[in-house]
């Protein structure tokens, strides 16, 4: 069963599990398949979530909707917000990560370069450590993000490059098959398209695995 944070005539905001596909594929694989198997009539994707990573999305419910909800988006006037595990300790504890990437579309995977060229998009966002266990006697610190720009796969490729990549992370740092990606959306806030008044949305991320050692961080930090 879909876990649906807030519904109306217009778009809908909902909690998207890990390992699902954030786009549709025309089968129940995926988000909109899954809503639509769960009532919902038309489903339009206007952003998207990494597979692997889970949380808080907003869907549009008709085309007219989505072409409002994709220029929130192009204005900037949507803003969403991470919680992510990474290996170490980032230093300093809090900060601004600013960097120049490419997306090779053959691999799917981006890598930072270090000049402007064709295909290379400037990627920010802020960070702040929330605290720092140790698991299978590594340290790993729980990690609050906020994007400024929504560039592929952006979370896991810089924090990679500063040293820190996400727990669980095949891709781009040392994670192993089935251990799942410490990666969620875990806010997000938005200019209602016809109100005209910001709204904001919540999932915790999962109490089991890693999450667990950060369990009271992660209270704490949410209410």
């Amino acid at each position: 069963m879909m876990n649906i944070l807030y519904e109306n005539d217009s778009f809908l905001i909902a909690v998207k599990p890990a390992d699902i596909l954030s786009e549709d594929t025309g089968k129940d694989d995926c988000m909109p398949g899954l809503l639509r198997a769960g009532g919902q009539r038309s489903v339009f994707c206007v952003h998207r979530l990494d597979r692997a990573v889970g949380g808080v999305m907003v869907y549009a419910k008709s085309a007219a909707s989505a072409a409002k909800l994709s220029k929130i988006v192009s204005e900037r006037q949507m803003e969403k917000e991470y919680l992510a595990i990474v290996h170490g300790v980032p230093d300093p504890e809090a900060g601004e990560m600013r960097d120049l990437l490419f997306k090779d579309s053959s691999k799917n995977k981006s890598f930072v370069v270090k000049r402007m060229r064709k295909g290379v998009k400037e990627a920010v966002l802020d960070y702040q450590r929330l605290g720092t266990e140790r698991f299978d006697e590594k340290e790993c610190s729980l990690v609050w993000i906020r994007l400024h720009t929504g560039r592929s796969h952006q979370i896991r490729v810089q924090h990679a490059h500063a040293g820190h990549p996400l727990w669980g992370d095949m891709r781009y740092g040392h994670g192993q098959a089935g251990r799942q990606i410490a990666l969620w959306a875990y806010r997000l806030t938005l200019m209602h398209p016809t109100r005209r008044e910001e709204m904001t949305f919540l999932s915790r991320p999962p109490r089991d695995g890693i999450w667990k050692l950060f369990a009271s961080e992660i209270d704490a930090w949410i209410e």
